[in-house]
């Protein structure tokens, strides 16, 4: 597992980290993915919430609240409460507090059934995780899902991120998804952000959450820190514009 930071800009911290799987040599999470069949999915999507937690409870520092956010594949859960068994254990033998823990799902991955993703959304809540709907805009459903469901967040995907400064369009489309995920009482993160130009109009519309190589690049089993430099110039260009 590699991890990287999720900040809060309004609160100037880290809020927490994603878990992202690597391969041995490496291999970024697409390369590893490719290779797993759909016989071995529901054995992977178990091994990978269990060394993230395992990996978690020894790199977060102590008595600090942060969120550990792990991937999974709602079509490899065929049973919403036998599925957390694991995960459930790994969290207990670790002494990791599940109410630190946020699952998100990929709205890349086709969802067919949308009432068992309710059940297993109602399922991971009644246990105290989060939940979230990652690369949110880009996927297969949209703003359907929303209709069927609310998370607790969602993470517009880096395609409407990218260059959303310079963009009309994109402005548009991720403005309309704030003022609706606000009227849910939804949480955004806006991942992918590659420049301070994207942060600053990002925050602009309210976005809080935030993630991408500007802030910093995914480390293999270790937390990555924000780049001060990065943290100075976040506080210095929020405080110009609320002088203005």
């Amino acid at each position: 597992m590699a991890f990287q930071p999720i900040y809060d800009a309004v609160g100037a911290r880290v809020w927490g980290y994603e878990a992202l799987v690597r391969g041995v040599s490496g291999e970024g999470a697409s390369e590893v993915l490719s290779k797993i069949s759909p016989e071995q999915r529901y054995r992977f999507d178990q091994d990978c919430r269990v060394k993230a937690i395992e990996l978690a409870s020894r790199l977060f520092p102590a008595g600090e609240d942060l969120k550990l956010s792990i991937n999974f594949m709602p079509n490899a859960v065929y049973e919403p409460a036998a599925c957390l068994r694991a995960t459930l254990h790994a969290a207990s033998r670790c002494s990791f507090p599940t109410s630190s823990i946020m699952f998100e799902f990929t709205e890349n991955e086709e969802v067919t059934d949308t009432v068992h993703l309710t059940n297993i959304i109602t399922e991971y809540r009644r246990h105290g995780f989060t939940t979230a709907i990652d690369d949110f805009g880009a996927g297969h459903a949209g703003l359907g899902l929303l209709v069927e469901f609310q998370p607790d967040l969602i993470k517009i995907d880096m395609k409407l991120v990218r260059g959303i400064d310079t963009s009309p369009a994109r402005r548009a489309v991720v403005t309309g998804i704030v003022a609706i995920a606000e009227e849910l009482g939804i949480a955004v993160l806006a991942e992918g952000v590659e420049t301070e130009a994207e942060f600053l109009f990002l925050k602009a519309v309210g976005i809080r959450l935030f993630q991408g190589y500007w802030l910093a690049k995914p480390a293999f089993e270790e937390l990555p820190q924000v780049a001060p430099s990065t943290v100075r110039r976040m506080m210095l260009s929020a405080s110009a514009r609320s002088r203005n």
